[in-house]
């Protein structure tokens, strides 16, 4: 019986993923372990700031929270950058882990002591509320930086030790593996509270801090038991640094250097902004219909069913795209997938809908577009992968997500001076408006990247 699930494990893994040497096959499991560690904290992560933040602050705030985080990770990215340069790659592994999960117990505590009913908020002071509400802010951007800085550092690191081909196949795998942990996680953890009946999210937030934590001898272990030959990073190039002068601007400075990163960030970019905007009206919806720890409740519902959608998309053979059409047709069919969905946004309302929309938006770009994405780093430098990639995915999705909450301001001013209805079909008409040019340049830039991508890998030399 055990024989029999192994194969068929392996004919899924095949048709799939393609054929794998038997040591590549453990170190993807290994490496998608990890994966799944980081996602399934990270994506029980995100429902919580979300939840958390609109308890402890307001929903209507969620577009200035969004707005901030751009200029509050900027000290954070700088000693990041840094680290970068005198650290390698394992300690940063250590030393990221090790802050977040300490962070996390703190916040757990501090966000225990501030939650309650809606009696116990009530009846707070003036100050209290003040404190609460920074408390919210800074809980809110400390989970941003956390999907910003460990998510990319992993892919970085994954890009660094892993060769084109072989990427080919074992990136959608590892995604795939991420994903298990993206669907336990979110709620098996952070439903917990409102199953048991309990009216703070203080022992979710606990429990993620140990297996943030956990992440350290997961790390050391794949180091030690995967063969240094499949350490080798891109056509076997030496990973040493290259000689430019450390500096905050570096990642920046490369990223402006070169249109091929450039096209990588223009594409993170206005998926963002999209789906911010898609993002925003389902969390206005969701706060209207659930409250305290039955939001962070349906939230993670939501984080699960993404993850369980992303899953499937990989076990029915989507990766098979990437393997058989190529990056650049991957990459292509992104923002054909999303103005489709734009379309079903402008057309419909309900939460049920922009459920289902926010499910299907993020799992698609996680099982196809993600892993395409992160492909198009290999035949990049060192300081390429672990710089100028913090930079794109940082700033790049901050700055994406802001942009995008910057338009979410408008819904406030237009139902004020049109009244709810006629400002919410002004707002659904500016969106379409800006929204359908920006996803025809997407379509230009993922075939340019396509093209530049399958040129390099095809003459074995780096792009940037």
């Amino acid at each position: 019986m055990g024989a029999s699930i192994l194969k068929f494990f392996q004919w899924i893994c095949r048709f799939n993923f393609g054929d794998f040497e038997k040591e590549e096959f453990k170190k993807f499991v290994r490496m998608g372990l990890i994966f799944a560690l980081i996602i399934g904290v990270y994506w029980t992560l995100r429902p919580l700031k979300d939840a958390i933040f609109i308890q402890l602050v307001d929903k209507l705030h969620l577009p200035y929270a969004k707005t901030v985080s751009v200029l509050a990770l900027l000290p954070l990215v700088m000693f990041y950058t840094k680290l970068l340069h005198r650290t390698s790659r394992e300690r940063m592994l250590i030393i990221l882990p090790t802050f977040y999960g300490i962070s996390v117990f703190v916040f757990s505590i501090l966000i225990m002591m501030a939650q309650g009913s809606p009696e116990e908020v009530a009846m707070r002071s003036t100050l209290t509320n003040i404190s609460t509400k920074i408390l919210g802010y800074v809980w809110y951007l400390f989970v941003e930086s956390f999907g910003s800085l460990v998510v990319a550092l992993f892919w970085a690191f994954a890009a660094d030790t892993t060769k084109p081909d072989s990427a080919k196949r074992g990136f959608p795998f590892v995604v795939a593996l991420g994903q298990m942990g993206g669907i336990i996680a979110p709620y098996g953890i952070g439903g917990l509270p409102h199953r048991l009946g309990l009216s703070t999210d203080f022992l979710s937030l606990a429990f993620l801090s140990v297996l943030i934590l956990l992440i350290i001898p997961m790390v050391r272990y794949f180091l030690r038991a995967t063969p240094k030959d499949l350490l080798t990073a891109f056509f076997g190039a030496k990973i040493e640094k290259d000689d430019v002068e450390p500096g905050f601007l570096e990642g920046l400075k490369l990223m402006l250097k070169h249109r091929y990163l450039l096209g990588i960030f223009a594409a993170n970019f206005i998926y963002e902004i999209v789906v911010t905007i898609f993002d925003f009206n389902f969390k206005l919806a969701a706060s209207t219909e659930y409250s305290g720890v039955a939001l962070s409740h349906y939230l993670s519902l939501y984080g699960s069913s993404v993850n369980i959608v992303s899953l499937a998309c990989l076990l029915l053979g989507i990766s098979n795209v990437t393997r058989f059409l190529g990056v650049g047709t991957a990459l292509a069919a992104m923002p054909v997938i999303v103005g489709c969905a734009l379309a079903g946004f402008l057309a419909l309302d309900s939460l049920t809908f922009l459920f289902g929309l926010m499910v299907g938006s993020k799992a698609i770009n996680y099982a196809l577009n993600g892993p395409a994405l992160k492909q198009l780093y290999i035949p990049t430098s060192h300081n390429v992968r672990f710089k100028a990639q913090a930079w794109i995915e940082t700033f790049g999705s901050r700055a994406s997500k802001e942009t995008g909450s910057i338009f979410n301001m408008l819904l406030s001013p237009l139902q004020s001076a049109f009244g709810a209805v006629a400002g919410r079909a002004h707002y659904l008409m500016l969106s379409g408006a800006f929204g359908f040019p920006l996803l025809a340049f997407w379509f230009i830039v993922a075939i340019f990247l396509g093209r530049s991508f399958k040129k390099a890998v095809a003459e074995k030399k780096v792009i940037c």
